[in-house]
């Protein structure tokens, strides 16, 4: 059966980011040492579970557990094209209209050099 993974391959899988886990953790704990205590007055050096500790709480505050690669992003993008596609072009145009209005310079191009005014 394509596109199922093996038992074998679970495993493996699981074993990868448990190591991977592990390895960041020693990284966060061996760069907090190195450097926070020598630049930040009043930084303890921490161990290695308090490096996990670290590397899971900003997991929790930056990265959140979504999973996969980007899926929500992917999936509003999806759905924004298949809206776009599903327009006539007068509707379009107002839709590139009121985003033009909304976000101003990013819309506008610059007469000078022929590009986007975000592309410098």
């Amino acid at each position: 059966m394509k596109g199922h993974f093996s038992a074998r391959k679970k495993i493996m899988i699981f074993f990868m980011i448990v190591a991977a886990v592990l390895l960041f953790g020693f990284i966060v704990m061996g760069l907090w040492n190195a450097i926070l205590p020598q630049v930040i007055a009043g930084v303890k050096i921490i161990s290695y579970p308090q490096a996990l500790g670290i590397l899971l709480l900003s997991k929790i505050l930056f990265g959140g557990f979504r999973g996969g690669c980007g899926g929500r992003r992917r999936g509003r993008f999806m759905e924004m094209q298949q809206k776009m596609a599903a327009m006539t072009p007068e509707e379009r145009e107002k839709f590139k209209a009121e985003w033009k209005s909304r976000c101003g310079y990013r819309w506008k191009k610059d007469p000078s050099a022929g590009t986007n005014a975000m592309a410098e």
